[in-house]
Parts: C-alpha cells; sequence; structure tokens
C-alpha cells in the first residue's frame, strides 16, 4: 500500500484535472444567446465570457438580419435538384436581392403563419396576396402551412414553416458562433415573442429551435424583454408605506402586429445569506393588450395597392390589356413593388415626399414611375387610426390602471416611427412628454432576451431582477364526470408564468381531463383551444389500496393534482397528481423512545424502576439485561391502555395522520398535431444535406477564385525584371498562350466547372509558372545564404584555433603538476613530515572567533585543472568544418556555370541546412563551457574571523594554494562563502552570450 502522503498527491492530481476539465467544458458551454424573432428582422445577442452583452453581426457587419431565406436555383440545372447538390441557400440581404428573380422561391415574413392551418385562413389569404409567387400547400397530416419549391421536383416534400424558420435560426447560430471566436459553440437561446403566442404557436417556436441545433431555456414575451433591458440600467424605489411601484407601458408595433404590455417596476427587500438581507429589483407584467392585424406590413400593403392601380392606369399597361388582377398574380412585378413599398413607408417617417422608379415592369419594355407624399400615405392609413389606440386600452383594463397612473409610454419596434402613429399615441397619452424613446426601439427586446439567456444559465452572475411574465391567455380544465362535462378555469391572462394550483377532483377510478387556452378571437369573442391530454394510470388501483389497506372510505378520498403555467413556455401543464385520505393510528413511542427505552430511559420506565447490576460474570448479565430490555420495548410499543380509564386513553393514543399515495399519469398534445419523430429526422436529414452541399460550394467557390486570382498574378508577373531573366521567351510565350486559353475558359464554359476540374486546371498553370519563379526566388535569396554559411565557416575556423591553443595549455600544466608532484614524493621519502593538529573546543573560542578548523601543518598538494576540450571535440570541430567547406566551394563552381532561366544547383534550402549542422557542432563545444562552474572566491569577512594560528597556517601554505584547491570546510566559511553560480534562466540567451564571449576572445 502506498503511503498516505502519496495517496493525498495523486488524488489531488486527479481533482485537477477533473477539474480542468470541468472548466474548459463549461467555458465551451457558457455562451448563451437572446434572439428577437420579428416579422421583417431577427435580431440576436451574445453573452460570453469577455463578451458581456454584444449585439451578434451578420456576415455584412449589420446589425440585424432580415428574416428572409432564398434557394438560388443552380445555373446548371433548371428546375431539379439532385441528392447531392441542393439550391444555394441565401440569407437576410442576399435573399431580399433575388426576390425579383426567384419570386417563387424567396421565403419572407414567415412568421405570422406559425401554427396556423391553411383551411379557410384569412391571415393566409392575405399572405397569398403579397407573396403571389410563393405556392403554399398543406402539410401532411397536420394541415399547416408548407411551400413546394420550384428549384425542386414535385416529389420532394414540401418546406413547412418551421423547417424554414429552422434554418434561419441556424444562420443566426452560425454568426454568433463566429462572433464568439474559434471553437465556439452555442446551443442555449432564449427567444423573444409576441404576448398573444398561442400553444400552436409556441410549439412551432420550439420546433424550429430544435431542427436549428437550439437547446431552448425560455419563451419571453417581447414587452418583458424590454421591460429587463430598462430595468439593467435603474433601480426602482423599494415599496413601503407611502411609497408606489413605478408603471410603465411599453407599445410594440413591428411588421406583422401591434402589443402594449402595462409593467410594475419595483425594489423589495428579501433574505440574504445569513441574518443579511438584499434589495432586488421586480419586473411583473400586469396587463396586456394586442392588435394581431395591425403593423408595417399593413401599411406596405396600403402604398402596394396604389402603386398597382396607378400602374394598371399606365397607357403601356392598358395597351397590354392589363388589368390590377394580372399584375397582382404575377409574383416578379409584386415581389418588385413590396420591396419599393416598404422602403418608401420607411423613408416617409423622416421625409415628407418619396417617389420610385421600375424599369422593365411586368414587360421587358414596361417603364414605370410613382411619387407619393406623407399627406397621401396617412390618408390611406386613417382607417386605422383608432386601431392605434386599441392596444393600450386592453392592457390598461386587464391592469386594472388609468393612463394617470402611468409613468411613460415607452416605444419599440419599427413601425412606431410612423409619424401618425406618434401622433395619435400623443393623443391618447395626453401629452408627448408620457412618450418616451428612452429604449433602443430596434434592440430593446433582444437585449432583455439575452439578459434573461445569462440569468438562467448557471454560467453567469447577473444583476438580480426577478422577471414575473404573463400567461396572456386564460387557462383552465376539463374532465368527465358521471357522463356531465365539467369546466374550471384556473389562470387569468394576466396569471404570472410559473404560477401553481391544486386543482382537486371527485374523482376515485382512472381518468382523463383536458387542459386548454381560451383564445381571444377578435376582440371580444373566445374560444377553447386544447393544449395537453392528462391520463392517469393507477388512479383506481391507489384507491383501492387506500381502502383495503388503511380503512379509507372512499368518500373520504381526494384525488389532488398541481397544475402550473410552465416555466418554459407559459402553457399549462400537469406536474404531479395523488390520492389522500385522513387515517387514525394509535400512539406508538417513536424511534427516540424506543431507543430511551432500550437503555430504560424510554417513558415506559419510572424513577427508581431501573436496578443496578448483580455482580456475576459478564456474558451472564450481558444476556440478562439484554433480555429485559427488549422485553420493555416490545411491551412498549404492543401494551394496551389500562381497563381503568379506557376512554381517556384512546384519546390520547389515537394519532391522526394523512396518507398520500402519488397518481402516475401521460400527458399527450392535442390540438393540432405535434411534429412526429421521423417526420424532424428527414428534415434534420435534409438541413444536413444543405449544410453539405453549401459547404462543397464554398470549397469550389473558393478553388474558382483561387484559380482567377492566378491568373491575373501570372500577368502581371511576365512583365516582371526577375521574371523575364529566370525564363525564356519560349517559356513566357507558352505561359501568355495557356493564361489566355484559361481566362477564356474561366469565363465561358468554366464558369459551371466542378471543383475538381479547377483544382486540374491551376496544377497545369502552376507547373509552368512555379519552376521559373522558384528560380527567381532563388537567386534573390542565394547571395545572403552563402554569405551567412561563409561568416559561420570562419568564426569554425578561429573556434578551432582556440581549442587548440586550450589544448596545449592544459598539457603543458598537466606536465608542470606532474614534475612538481615527482619531487614532492622524493622530498617525503627523505623526511617524514610531522602532522600537528589543532582541536577546537566548543566553547574556548567564544571570546576571540576561532575558526574552529582542523589544520594540517604540511603543505597542500595542488590538484591539476582538467582540460576543457577534449580531442574528440578538436576532431569534430575539424571534420565538420572541411565538409562543409569543401561542399559550399564545390557548388559554387557549379552554380557559376549555370545560366539564370536554368535550374539552381545550390538551394537555398540546402545552404540553410548546411548550416544548421555546421551550428549544432559548435554548439555542442560550447555547452561544455557552460557547464563549468565559476571560481568561487573567499570573502573578506571569512579571512578576518580566523585566529592567530589559523592565520600562520594559511600563510605557510599560501604559496602553493590553487585555484581549484579544495578549502578547509568551517562554520564561518560555509555561512559567508555560499555564492552559486549564476546560470541564465534562458537557454537560448546563455547561448548567445557564450558566443559573444568567444567573439570577443577571438
Amino acid at each position: 500500500m502506498p503511503p498516505h502522503g502519496r495517496w493525498r498527491s495523486s488524488a489531488v492530481s486527479i481533482l485537477f484535472s477533473i477539474l480542468v476539465l470541468l472548466l474548459s467544458r463549461a467555458s465551451a458551454a457558457s455562451a448563451v444567446l437572446g434572439i428577437d424573432l420579428g416579422t421583417e428582422y431577427i435580431k440576436a445577442a451574445l453573452v460570453k465570457p469577455g463578451i458581456p452583452l454584444e449585439i451578434v453581426l451578420t456576415k455584412d457587419s449589420k446589425r440585424k438580419e432580415a428574416a428572409v431565406i432564398a434557394f438560388k436555383p443552380l445555373r446548371s440545372q433548371s428546375s431539379s435538384s439532385t441528392s447531392s447538390t441542393f439550391p444555394e441557400r441565401l440569407y437576410g440581404g442576399d435573399a431580399l436581392a433575388v426576390s425579383a428573380r426567384f419570386p417563387g422561391d424567396v421565403y419572407s415574413n414567415l412568421k405570422p403563419l406559425l401554427g396556423l392551418t391553411v383551411a379557410g385562413n384569412s391571415a393566409i389569404t392575405h399572405f397569398s396576396s403579397w407573396h403571389p409567387g410563393l405556392k403554399i400547400v398543406e402539410s401532411k397530416n397536420r394541415g399547416t402551412v408548407s411551400f413546394r419549391s420550384q428549384s425542386f421536383e414535385d416529389t420532394e416534400e414540401p418546406f413547412t414553416v418551421e423547417e424554414l424558420l429552422g434554418m434561419e435560426l441556424q444562420n443566426i447560430r452560425a454568426n454568433a458562433e463566429v462572433f464568439a471566436g474559434k471553437d465556439s459553440h452555442i446551443r442555449d437561446v432564449v427567444i423573444s415573442i409576441p404576448v398573444f403566442y398561442t400553444a400552436e404557436e409556441k410549439r412551432a417556436i420550439e420546433a424550429a429551435a430544435e431542427l436549428a441545433g437550439l437547446r431552448l431555456l425560455a419563451l419571453t414575451s417581447d414587452g418583458l424583454s424590454v421591460g429587463l433591458n430598462y430595468a439593467t440600467s435603474r433601480t426602482f424605489p423599494v415599496i413601503k408605506e407611502g411609497i408606489k411601484p413605478e408603471y410603465h407601458l411599453i407599445y410594440d408595433m413591428g411588421a406583422g402586429s401591434t402589443t402594449a404590455t402595462v409593467l410594475r417596476f419595483q425594489g423589495k427587500n428579501v433574505k440574504d445569506v445569513g441574518k443579511f438581507n438584499k434589495t432586488i429589483q421586480e419586473v411583473q407584467v400586469i396587463g396586456v393588450g394586442w392588435d394581431k392585424s395591425l403593423g408595417g406590413d399593413v401599411f406596405n400593403a396600403l402604398i402596394l395597392e396604389d402603386m398597382i392601380s396607378k400602374f394598371a392606369e399606365t397607357p403601356q399597361l392598358k395597351s397590354l390589356g392589363t388589368n390590377t388582377t394580372r399584375i397582382k398574380q404575377d409574383g416578379r412585378t409584386v415581389a418588385k413593388l413590396w420591396k419599393e413599398a416598404e422602403r418608401m413607408r420607411q423613408v416617409l417617417s423622416a421625409n415628407t415626399e418619396i417617389s420610385a422608379s421600375f424599369e422593365g415592369l411586368f414587360d421587358e419594355d414596361v417603364n414605370f414611375k410613382y411619387k407619393l407624399s406623407r399627406t397621401e400615405f396617412e390618408r390611406f392609413a386613417a382607417r386605422y387610426t383608432n386601431q392605434v389606440r386599441g392596444p393600450i386600452t386592453r392592457a390598461m383594463s386587464a391592469a386594472k390602471l388609468d393612463l394617470s397612473d402611468i409613468e411613460s409610454i415607452i416605444l419599440h419596434g419599427g413601425a412606431v416611427r410612423t409619424p401618425f402613429v406618434q401622433k395619435e399615441l400623443e393623443s391618447v397619452a395626453g401629452s408627448s412628454e408620457k412618450v418616451r424613446t428612452n429604449v433602443n426601439s430596434d434592440e430593446a427586446a433582444v437585449f432583455g432576451a439575452a439578459f434573461k439567456a445569462a440569468g438562467i444559465s448557471p454560467s453567469f452572475r447577473v444583476k438580480e431582477i426577478r422577471a414575473s411574465d404573463s400567461a396572456g391567455h386564460a387557462a383552465g380544465v376539463s374532465w368527465l364526470m358521471d357522463g356531465k362535462e365539467k369546466q374550471q378555469k384556473l389562470f387569468q391572462p394576466t396569471s404570472h408564468v410559473g404560477a401553481e394550483k391544486q386543482v382537486p377532483f371527485k374523482v376515485v377510478q382512472d381518468f382523463a381531463f383536458d387542459l386548454y387556452q381560451q383564445v381571444i378571437i377578435g376582440t371580444e369573442s373566445f374560444k377553447d383551444v386544447p393544449v395537453s391530454k392528462v391520463q392517469t394510470q393507477n388512479l383506481t388501483a391507489s384507491v383501492k389500496e387506500l381502502t383495503e389497506k388503511f380503512g379509507c372510505s372512499v368518500a373520504d378520498i381526494n384525488t389532488t393534482f398541481s397544475i402550473r403555467l410552465s416555466p418554459l413556455d407559459g402553457l399549462p401543464e400537469a406536474t404531479r397528481g395523488s390520492v389522500s385520505c385522513e387515517v387514525v393510528d394509535a400512539k406508538k413511542g417513536d424511534f427516540v423512545d424506543n431507543v430511551k427505552g432500550l437503555f430504560g430511559f424510554g417513558s415506559g420506565s419510572k424513577k427508581g424502576e431501573q436496578e443496578p447490576l448483580v455482580d456475576g460474570s459478564n456474558k451472564d448479565t450481558t444476556s440478562r439485561v439484554g433480555a429485559e430490555t427488549i422485553s420493555r420495548v416490545s411491551s412498549s410499543v404492543t401494551a394496551e391502555p389500562k381497563p381503568t380509564d379506557s376512554k381517556s386513553s384512546d384519546k390520547t393514543n389515537e394519532k391522526k395522520r394523512v396518507e398520500i399515495i402519488y397518481v402516475g399519469f401521460t400527458t399527450n398534445v392535442t390540438g393540432l398535431p405535434r411534429i412526429s419523430s421521423s417526420e424532424m429526422q428527414r428534415m434534420k436529414d435534409r438541413m444536413s444535406s444543405f449544410d453539405a452541399s453549401d459547404r462543397s460550394r464554398r470549397l469550389r467557390e473558393e478553388a474558382l477564385n483561387t484559380l482567377e486570382s492566378y491568373t491575373y498574378k501570372a500577368r502581371d508577373l511576365i512583365g516582371d525584371e526577375g521574371f523575364i531573366a529566370a525564363s525564356t521567351e519560349n517559356q513566357r510565350s507558352e505561359i501568355e498562350e495557356k493564361f489566355k486559353i484559361a481566362g477564356d475558359w474561366l469565363y465561358g464554359d468554366g464558369a459551371d466547372a466542378s471543383r475538381e476540374e479547377l483544382k486540374l486546371r491551376l496544377k497545369e498553370l502552376r507547373d509552368l509558372v512555379d519552376p521559373i519563379s522558384k528560380r527567381k526566388e532563388e537567386a534573390l535569396k542565394r547571395p545572403g545564404h552563402v554569405k551567412m554559411l561563409k561568416e559561420s565557416l570562419e568564426q569554425t575556423k578561429a573556434l578551432i584555433k582556440m581549442v587548440k591553443e586550450q589544448s596545449e595549455k592544459a598539457a603543458e600544466a598537466d606536465a608542470a603538476a606532474a614534475s612538481a608532484s615527482s619531487s614532492s614524493e622524493a622530498a617525503d621519502a627523505i623526511s617524514t613530515p610531522k602532522t600537528s593538529f589543532v582541536v577546537n573546543d566548543d566553547f574556548a573560542g567564544l571570546d576571540d572567533d576561532s575558526s574552529g578548523t582542523l589544520t594540517a601543518s604540511s603543505s597542500t598538494t595542488n590538484i591539476p585543472e582538467a582540460p576543457l576540450y577534449s580531442p574528440e571535440d578538436l576532431a569534430d570541430l575539424s571534420r565538420t568544418h572541411e565538409s562543409v567547406q569543401r561542399w559550399l566551394d564545390e557548388k559554387l563552381a557549379e552554380q557559376e556555370r549555370l545560366s539564370y532561366f536554368e535550374d539552381p544547383i545550390l538551394l537555398t534550402s540546402e545552404l540553410a541546412a548546411r548550416s544548421k549542422e555546421l551550428n549544432k557542432v559548435v554548439m555542442a563545444v560550447l555547452q561544455k563551457k557552460m557547464q563549468v562552474p565559476p571560481k568561487v572566491k573567499s570573502s573578506s569577512k571569512s579571512k578576518t574571523s580566523k585566529t592567530k594560528s589559523s592565520k600562520k597556517s594559511k600563510t605557510t601554505s599560501s604559496s602553493s594554494i590553487s585555484p581549484t584547491t579544495i578549502p578547509a570546510t568551517s562554520s564561518t566559511a560555509e555561512s559567508d562563502v555560499s555564492e552559486e553560480p549564476e546560470v541564465p534562466a534562458d537557454k537560448d540567451h546563455a547561448e548567445a552570450e557564450i558566443m559573444e564571449e568567444i567573439r570577443d576572445e577571438l
């Protein structure tokens, strides 16, 4: 068994390794993403160590990405896609740029279509009128919206809205990982959505996030996200007597909808660690209102209608016999007009007039000019003026507040910049001072979502703000009992997400109940939309167990389920179910009493009842005490009350408790069927095929760009003086001809060539140019390398000379030492020396500080100094120097006989290798000098501390002490002479110093 210290060391090492591994993984997984999923634009913010809160830039360095995806058909195929090559996917601005060319494959503003069925839906009818080029079909088994792409054959499965939105989120994730840095992998995300989203729309968002490889931490409403961003830089007063919370209204008008959210901001003192308190901030949604038909797209449609009507009245269109119906059915024409209508609406927010011109509209020879003023636009939009205040009215009613209680109306969303919208809001608020733009109207929601993601993630510590979102829709439960449907509303639209309620059911057999949302249809009507069905599994068996085992009556049994609003998406869900009843037990001694009784201290033992142990053997005593104790414990647990007072004793011993048995259950999604696992896998596989195709396309484009740039580079080389000197006229003519052919092919048939063919063409051109370029490069670099090698040879030659001289000096010193030694031995043979020892007393030398050394009166013998360099070192240096010198002379002679346009014999790589070989031998010799310790000198302090006798002995032998003499040991000398040789920490630095010293000596 290893010693304890070794075990401790190995355990610490293992724990340290595990900690490093966990920290590395935590660092890789600590990045979180917040996404504002808008109808027109998608914005993302990243939180990562080193990146506190930053907007994720697109590949074009823009702070928001248009919510558009397009399939660009391949040039080599007109209307079909092979199994290995898919159309090119374009996102954002790149997708919008091809909307007029490929109107049937550009998918924008998909958000309003989430969770909708195709049959009889007015929202889909409006969408089709704005995007007539898209072919909408029903999804299999679900009836939701799907699109059939014109870039694929009809046999290809259509693209669902969830799949297209998943591709957009996947693109956002890829941009975030590039922005986060190398080897970053982002999964966790919080997505900001409108508060009115139902279960179908939220589940569509969850499916899209799963397809994009994202793990959804939570869904948060847009209003709460803006409120979180507002609260991060502010501190609100703690609610006390006379101090009220702050109320603000977030008015968010985007491209597809408008929402109003009333928020309550306040500070709160809560318990902290130990006896301390802390102050936190609270943000609560207390009222919401919305209008799903009011937004920027509706205003764009107004301009589009006016464009089409005026365009149809032009003489050119009339001559073609075209009416407004035909124009609205033409996908390319409507795509051009819609794009320009959106731009004009945005410009009219800051300008009073705008114009646009079109060429080749509807027909190649038809041109159209359109002009619009802000006054005309506001006249078109007058019918929507009253709708602007609708969400505010409903939100204030839900919050049970008046506008006088509101501190400010905070604007958010792109469409709030519309002048007539701001005028109407000022009219509602009573003054322009209440209408504020004190948050970023484009990015406040995404910053709030990212802040919430960081707060949920355990990897970050953020300002403590407790945010409470609202359900948005009322929720309840319904079930059948005795053939009649029972229904109970559990949550209001203003109920906070995460709230939980205990719901009792008077049911004692397995049953099912439905959870539903009460969705607002229009402005006043409601519709119960099923969310999930809960089916019990062991309720009947549990009730039977309570009746048979515990004696419960069926009437006394309670069935209860815990139902809450899920913190993930705010939908109602069952978390726990149980059956219970109250049972009566006789009073029994608890565990502590039984243990006390075991040792005679229980409640059944009276004072003085315990007897002392009698003398006897240990075995008999132990046996007797154990028997008595066991008997006493048994009697205390099972003893019956005395008959003298039975009634009072029964009341005393009876103990009531609640027996609970948990009920198992299953939950199944109701309403629109969920996307099956096989269908999800099919969409993931198709997205993976798109990824592989995009990757292959990028590699091909890189090969195409490399070939194109190489052709331009070669044209410049032909006129270079160095290139001309290193080539012949015939070679340059051949290169010029080959590159001309390659250029013509590149802009002709080569535009659709494969990556392998492009690489082959590049190789053919390089085989012609690279040898000449290499000769040119060698001619430029060779003189410098030759000069460096010659300098190294000269230094090596000088080093050889120095080694020879030092070796000769060492030989002479050895001879002198040998002669002196023989003379000393002869003198010793004549007379035997007398050796006197000075024995030091430990206390005798305290006054005069004697050295305390043992000294011999005979003279010290010199130790010869070992030679620094061996003959083998000298031989290695000489042999390498001669070899390199001979090789250099031969190669230089051969190179001088060659022309500039011939391949060189003397290469710079060979010169560098020879220099390396030479330096290796030289450094091996020089390192021996680094290993020799410096000569140690005695300090002056040790000399002065010697006694008179030691001074005398040193005087007699001072003439024979050499630098390598081993000095006599003493306590003073050990303390004073403790200097160690200085060794440079950096080996390269040390070698440089030695080389400099050698150069100085040479």
